[in-house]
Order: structure tokens, then C-alpha cells, then sequence
């Protein structure tokens, strides 16, 4: 099932959704060690335990990307042509192995690509919420989308 073409995108729009996702704590160490981040902060629970955070956190783009894969089927499946770029990224408060993610999306702009005449471009706010309901993520995203086919 396609996601949602250019045309079925309105500013001002709001998705709230319905996935859920546990963080584990290998989600964030091979991440971490993927991206050859060997930040303490994320991987060594002795260091950790020493900071004001009294443990690991999670990796703040292990959480980006979690954020902005949740919202997919709601809203770009198979319907996105590219990211253009994200801005205005935040992480109010510190992601831990066993919070669970939910992700809300809201529709900023939308406007016609002045070089595709088959495509345009929509701006997503993407806000990241762990299980007490505290602003994990917020991340604003420019995708280059594709325009509903034309009727045979």
C-alpha cells in the first residue's frame, strides 16, 4: 500500500502515529559501533554512571532516525522520491535502553517543484514522545514527493 502523494498532503495537517518501538539497549550499541561512535556516554555503563545521567543514553541519531522511520507508513511509503534535508533538530531530553517511542507528524508547507512538474516538495515536523509523554525528538524534514499518476 503506497503512502500519501503530494496532492493528499494539506498544511496544517496532523498524523498521530499508531507504531510504538522499545529502544533496546543493542539498538543503541550496535548503532553506536556501526557508526563508529564510541561516545562513553553511549556505550560504557561505568562512565555512564558517573555522569548526571546515571546510565547510557541512546544516540541521538539512532533516535533521528527512529523518529522519522516511524512516521513512513502513514505518510511516505513508496510515495517519497528523496530527502531533501532536516533542520531544526532537537533533543529536549535523553533517550534510555526500554523507553518506548511514539511520534507525532504535522504537515509545515507544501509547494510544486519548480524543476519536477511530477513532483513537490513537503515540509514535515516530526515531534518523538517516550512513554511519559516528555519531547524526545523534533526534527523539521524536506521531502521531495511524488504527484499523484495521471488516470490512464
Amino acid at each position: 500500500m503506497p503512502g500519501l502523494y503530494f496532492q493528499d498532503f494539506e498544511v496544517g495537517q496532523r498524523f498521530d502515529h499508531e507504531w510504538t518501538r522499545t529502544v533496546t539497549e543493542m539498538d543503541n550499541v550496535l548503532f553506536s559501533t556501526l557508526t563508529m561512535n564510541v561516545q562513553p556516554l553511549h556505550l560504557d555503563a561505568h562512565f555512564s554512571a558517573q555522569t548526571e545521567f546515571r546510565k547510557p543514553i541512546v544516540n541521538s541519531l539512532f533516535t533521528l532516525g527512529l523518529v522519522i522511520g516511524m512516521t513512513v507508513n502513514d505518510t511516505t511509503f513508496r510515495t517519497t522520491i528523496a530527502n531533501l534535508g532536516m533542520g531544526d533538530t532537537r533533543f529536549p531530553n535523553p533517550v534510555f535502553a526500554g523507553d518506548t517511542i511514539h511520534v507525532k507528524t504535522e504537515v509545515l508547507s507544501k509547494r510544486e517543484s519548480k524543476s519536477r512538474p511530477e513532483a513537490g516538495i513537503i515540509e514535515f515536523e516530526h515531534t518523538g514522545y517516550n512513554q511519559d509523554g516528555k519531547v524526545i525528538c523534533a526534527c523539521k524534514r524536506a521531502a521531495l514527493m511524488h504527484k499523484r499518476p495521471a488516470q490512464a
